[in-house]
């Protein structure tokens, strides 16, 4: 009796130990990698049905789409060349002719408006593409080596955050000079700070969930974790802030043109027609009108979007 007893304690002792064993296929991946990847996914599924279903971001979004649109075929679609003068047709209103009205230079007002959304997208897109490189590159070091590392990189993005974007900016375009890739580089580094740090918090938090612990406790190198396991997982901040950093980038850009810094006449600019409007507001007020419109209509239609996919990614709400 004593002895089968201690032969089903033996056995009792032996499937607790199969059980506690993590399941390795024969592949050598722990299946814990394999549902963290499926829910994954079922997450962005769940984002974009929750997106489709937010009409604001519809909306701005197709206002973007629209922008894209014009901008790609906006020497093919305006009706008069943006930079050709005719003094003879100056500071006309609005007309049929003219629709958007000329400027003091005689230039059709609507056709620098379609060509600037080339100008405006392009200072607002490129410089938070490269602010995501290298934001998201220091952060995904900083955050999953900590130590040294992480002091060295925080510290220096805390320096950039120390100076007002609009101080840094110029102090960027003293040194550069000024001109449209130089507002390109000096935006780019006003938000490299912003991508690193939303980054370095998302990768604090993931490096510890049990699927990293696994890819680690497997032997699978850093670089290949960090790619596949925590980048993976720490998209939807960083998508939801480049969205929303786009609509910024186009006001800093802007605002950089409007003092003289950014896009050089007779280039078609927004900021650059905004300068040319402040001298006319009473007698020609169409030549700040519009142009500030178009910003406005940018801006707005990047927020929206950008804050739908805020609430679509938002965990607490699914």
């Amino acid at each position: 009796m004593a002895m089968d007893v201690n032969v089903q304690s033996t056995r009792t002792r032996q499937e607790k130990t199969i059980v506690a064993r993590p399941t390795v296929h024969s592949s050598g991946i722990d299946p814990t990698l394999h549902r963290a990847e499926r829910v994954s996914a079922g997450l962005w599924r769940d984002a974009a049905r929750r997106l489709s279903r937010d009409r604001a971001a519809v909306a701005g979004l197709v206002v973007v789409a629209a922008l894209v649109v014009v901008a790609l075929l906006a020497p093919a679609i305006v009706p008069y060349d943006p930079i050709d003068q005719s003094f003879r047709i100056k500071l006309q209103a609005p007309s049929t002719e003219h629709l958007l009205g000329t400027d003091e230079f005689g230039r059709d007002v609507l056709s620098r408006i379609l060509v600037g959304t080339r100008v405006a997208l392009g200072v607002g897109i490129v410089p938070v593409a490269i602010a995501l490189v290298i934001g998201v590159t220091l952060g995904l070091i900083a955050g999953y080596f900590g130590g040294g590392v992480d002091q060295v990189v925080m510290r220096v993005i805390d320096v950039l955050l120390a100076f007002p974007w609009l101080l840094l900016a110029i102090g960027i375009m003293a040194i550069l000079g000024p001109g449209i890739q130089n507002v390109v580089i000096a935006v780019a580094i006003v938000y490299i700070p912003a991508f690193a740090r939303i980054v370095r918090g998302s990768v604090l938090s993931i490096k510890e969930k049990e699927y990293v612990e696994a890819a680690r406790a497997m032997g699978q190198p850093n670089t290949r974790i960090i790619v596949r396991h925590v980048l993976a997982n720490a998209w939807a901040p960083i998508i939801v802030l480049a969205t929303l950093s786009i609509g910024q980038a186009i006001i800093y850009a802007a605002g950089l043109s409007f003092i003289g810094l950014g896009t050089q006449p007779p280039d078609a600019d927004w900021g650059v027609m905004l300068t040319s409007g402040r001298e006319f507001l009473r007698d020609a007020p169409w030549l700040g009108f519009f142009p500030g419109l178009a910003i406005l209509i940018t801006v707005l239609a990047f927020n929206l979007f950008g804050d739908g996919l805020r609430d679509a990614l938002d965990p607490r709400l699914r």
